[in-house]
């Protein structure tokens, strides 16, 4: 599933259609990814509109049109957003086309796990702006770092960093590189953590979430060879500071990787 860093990326590559007008909208209606959703009243408000603007936040993306139109986009599992050139004509699984003169802004999301979203208004819709603060902001401080723990104490911090009302843009790759740059063990209960433990946990998911945006948001780099990420997927994966084999398991119902040496319970 797409994190914070992959979606900024993918919010990235429909700028290049900022400024220009929608000719038209083409989508697929009946498809699962419009639960909750007007179809017509997007297609009507959005088409002869402006593409003005983009953001992301956590796993979410946000396009503002002119005349207030609000499209939010989650990618789900599958999802992705490409540009195409010229006219455009959608397969299988592109449910959504903006088509503008020069290009088509296209969301594809195979196995319909992602959601698209639309309102209209004077300002951003409250599904927008409700939720936890994001990671880069000063309200992502270690008060509410501490009481989100203390709330899910029962819960293996894996699954709580999993919790997007907490940790808005983590996924399970970035679960275990915090963890394993924190030195906490994945099934280490939230409300266990001392305040050197938390203050470790904040700082390695604010480090983590910068650079992945950094280099993985930009273009869809790599992150250096350091990372765990290059060994966690790997069959025999080693940890990048001493080389002993990683550990395996299921936590909080997601596969999960760590070395038993650094992350000890």
């Amino acid at each position: 599933m797409p994190e914070l860093a992959e979606v900024e990326y993918y919010r990235r590559q429909w700028d290049c259609g900022v400024g220009a007008k929608v000719v038209a909208v083409r989508l697929h209606a009946e498809k699962r990814v419009f639960r909750g959703a007007s179809t017509s009243e997007l297609r009507r408000r959005v088409t002869g509109s402006r593409f003005v603007e983009s953001r992301a936040r956590g796993k979410q993306m946000l396009f503002r049109f002119s005349g207030g139109g609000w499209l939010g986009i989650h990618l789900g599992m599958s999802g992705t957003l490409r540009v195409e050139p010229g006219p455009f004509h959608p397969g299988k699984h592109d449910h959504l086309v903006l088509q503008q003169a020069k290009r088509a802004l296209v969301f594809r999301d195979p196995r319909m796990f992602g959601r698209v979203k639309f309102d209209h208004g004077k300002v951003a819709p409250d599904w927008w702006s409700e939720g936890a603060p994001e990671i880069g902001s000063e309200m992502f401080n270690a008060t509410f770092v501490s009481d989100f723990l203390r709330r899910h104490g029962r819960a293996p911090i894996k699954a709580v960093l999993l919790l997007q009302n907490g940790f808005p843009g983590v996924g399970n790759w970035m679960a275990d590189e915090i963890l394993w740059r924190a030195r906490i063990a994945p099934a280490a209960w939230a409300g266990s953590l001392t305040l050197p433990q938390q203050a470790a946990l904040r700082r390695a998911t604010r480090f983590v979430s910068r650079e992945a945006m950094r280099i993985i948001g930009n273009d869809f780099s790599e992150p250096p060879r350091s990372w765990l990420i290059h060994q966690r997927w790997k069959s025999g994966g080693v940890c990048p500071r001493h080389g002993r084999q990683l550990e395996r398991g299921t936590i909080g119902g997601r596969t999960t990787a760590w070395c038993a040496r650094c992350q000890r319970m």
